[in-house]
């Protein structure tokens, strides 16, 4: 009995120590804070990047620059989509990114269910830089098509109050924006 007491007691601090890994962000919008978890394990470059740009601000003030309802909310073009920058252009939102070169795709097997959080780019898979989008309904044309690094744990309904675009682009007119992205300390 004490040995099988003693392997669900080292059992269950793995399995601690297992979701302890995964980092866990706040991304905090008009109507309130978001939790994020981030999965390093799966996508390590792209959460060192997204944790880079949030510990230095970049994302702060960034607008949701396309919205498209049932699909994604699309941010975090750090160069023209910053509405605190003076390169801030809602025109060309969505064509910036960072300084920092683009990163190497990490496609994995986890689906683009409600929630995820996956990294924009262009045609070419090694494209993606510093955009993400958060998907609103299931998506399985993107599975193993784009980078997946996290997911919404808590607060998807203030992720579904952010204001939605136009037509099939999404473009979004006076778009809502990213207060703050921080660690969860």
């Amino acid at each position: 009995m004490k040995k099988i007491l003693l392997f669900l007691l080292v059992l269950l601090l793995t399995t601690n120590n297992i979701n302890a890994e995964e980092k866990k962000m706040i991304l905090k919008l008009k109507d309130g804070d978001v939790e994020l978890e981030l999965y390093s394990k799966i996508a390590p470059n792209h959460v060192k990047r997204f944790e880079m740009l949030a510990g230095e601000g970049k994302y702060d003030g960034v607008v949701f620059h396309r919205v498209i309802d049932g699909f994604m909310a699309q941010t975090g073009d750090v160069k023209f989509g910053n509405s605190n920058s003076p390169e801030y252009n809602l025109q060309l939102a969505g064509t910036g990114g960072s300084d920092l070169p683009d990163l190497k795709a990490e496609f994995s097997d986890v689906a683009h269910n409600r929630g995820v959080l996956s990294m924009a780019r262009s045609s070419d898979p090694n494209s993606a830089n510093s955009q993400f989008f958060i998907v609103l309904e299931s998506a399985p044309h993107l599975d193993r098509n784009y980078s997946v690094f996290g997911k919404v744990i808590k607060g998807m309904e203030l992720v579904d109050k952010i204001k939605k675009g136009d037509g099939s682009s999404g473009s979004v007119v006076e778009p809502d924006k990213i207060i703050s992205l921080k660690s969860k300390k």
